[in-house]
């Protein structure tokens, strides 16, 4: 996430929303399979990058789904890439969160006018294979020996491919974790090094961690709430395989006894247990919450890191999320796409640029001046993180974290099958509905999203 949202957008026709590092929903997908992508190997007949006497231009669609100076970043190392490559123009475009990302996007592609590389959320995959928008980078991969995929976290390139081909390459990634303040631990006697590690112990520090006028625990619920859901319930499964979908984004599995009591046990931390306030709480307001000190514990992306970090009056703890059965968190966040309806020689300059934006050096720089994670192993061999991290231990939890993270939910039609498990959740949140019946409906739901794809 996250993706990865955090603010409601207006209802659009044929749009919904979504969540993952928090994150808005992507328009709805297509009804049925698109055409295959067209393969890198016909963007790259002509396309060594420019030479440096023939310029060419690129516009670089990102979004900022976390507090934080990502913007100045993001401008910062485009600069860089220009000074490096002074033939190659890249023009980035801030595009709001996530999910007015995904709407300008999507109406670019429809327009035959989409930005030439952009970063979207990893759950965009077959959204947009669905609609046969972006290339494969196999080839472009195959022959340069700058981009080596097992230098990146498996978990983050799990989302990447489909089909034995990849579509995208890990940049502004994350998982979920847990911040605790440190100061409200040592007033409650508690431990301040020794964070809760089980559901049980959530609930037991919560309750102790509660006082007027303070939770003792905030958890994201809008739309983000599937992503929340799958935090449960990945923690909730003895098989590590047991995610939300099936690797073909063909399938879903939401309705079953596990991620039932995952839900129930959302639910009991606020009406049972009173840790939390009830109902949904806005993704944005959790971290304003927590800095503020009116809630000790959240539950939230790592890619606010930087942001606590920076505007936090007290000291903080970092945290794997307490398990049940065992550790596990969603990935979450963007990667970078290179778009079908550009040039050859334009694809030729993204793939430079989308070399640079990730290689190890990048990666830590940007790890460092926002709290996602370096995406890459060597990242965390360079001097810059290993400066970073050994001033700011919190910065390692994520990377450490990932040795238990998988796939964040990501299907054909993503954008009705995520929003039916989201609306679900949300009515579940409100007590509108009960647990069971809302897993029910959001299966029923899904599995006719996804019913075109499995002819």
């Amino acid at each position: 996430m996250q993706k990865h949202l955090k603010w409601l957008l207006p209802p659009l026709a044929g749009m919904t929303l979504l969540a993952g590092c928090g994150k808005p929903a992507a328009p709805a997908a297509s009804e049925k399979p698109a055409a295959p992508a067209v393969s890198a190997s016909q963007a790259s007949q002509t396309d060594k990058p420019a030479a440096a006497n023939e310029a060419v231009e690129l516009t670089f669609y990102y979004p900022v789904n976390v507090g934080g100076p990502v913007m100045k970043v993001i401008d910062g190392m485009t600069n860089k890439f220009m000074e490096k490559h002074p033939n190659i123009k890249v023009k980035p475009v801030y595009t709001g969160n996530y999910g007015d990302n995904t709407i300008k996007i999507q109406s670019g592609i429809q327009a035959k006018q989409p930005p030439d590389v952009a970063v979207m959320m990893s759950t965009e995959l077959y959204s947009m294979l669905d609609t046969n928008a972006i290339i494969p980078l196999d080839d472009f991969i195959a022959k340069d020996s700058g981009v080596n995929m097992s230098d990146f976290y498996p978990a983050f390139v799990e989302d990447t491919q489909t089909g034995g081909k990849t579509y995208s390459i890990p940049f502004q990634r994350s998982t979920i974790v847990l911040y605790y303040n440190k100061d409200m631990f040592k007033e409650a006697g508690l431990d301040p090094e020794k964070p809760p590690k089980t559901w049980d112990e959530l609930i037991e520090y919560g309750k102790k961690l509660k006082k007027e006028g303070r939770a003792g625990l905030e958890i994201p619920g809008n739309d983000d709430s599937y992503w929340m859901l799958q935090l449960f319930a990945l923690q909730n499964h003895t098989d590590p395989k047991q995610n939300l979908m099936m690797a073909d984004g063909k399938k879903v599995m939401f309705d079953t006894p596990e991620n039932l009591e995952a839900l129930q046990y959302w639910l009991d931390l606020s009406r049972k247990h009173k840790v939390m306030p009830e109902g949904v709480i806005d993704w944005a307001t959790v971290p304003t919450d927590f800095i503020q000190g009116k809630t000790a514990m959240m539950i939230h992306t790592s890619g606010n890191l930087t942001n606590v970090k920076n505007n936090a009056k007290f000291d903080f703890g970092v945290a794997f999320p307490p398990m049940k059965k065992q550790y596990g968190s969603p990935t979450g966040g963007g990667n970078l796409y290179i778009f079908k309806d550009t040039s050859p020689k334009k694809q030729a300059a993204a793939w430079e640029f989308v070399k640079f934006m990730t290689e190890a050096e990048q990666a830590a720089q940007f790890s460092v001046a926002t709290g996602y994670v370096g995406v890459r192993k060597s990242a965390f061999d360079t001097e810059t993180m290993k400066s970073y991290a050994a001033s700011f231990p919190q910065a390692l939890v994520a990377r450490d974290q990932l040795q238990y993270a998988h796939a964040e939910l990501s299907t054909h039609n993503h954008g009705k099958v995520s929003t039916a498990l989201t609306n679900q959740i949300q009515a579940a949140l409100a007590g509108t509905t009960d647990p069971a019946g809302a897993l029910k409906k959001a299966q029923e739901e899904a599995e006719r999203a996804l019913a075109p794809f499995n002819k």
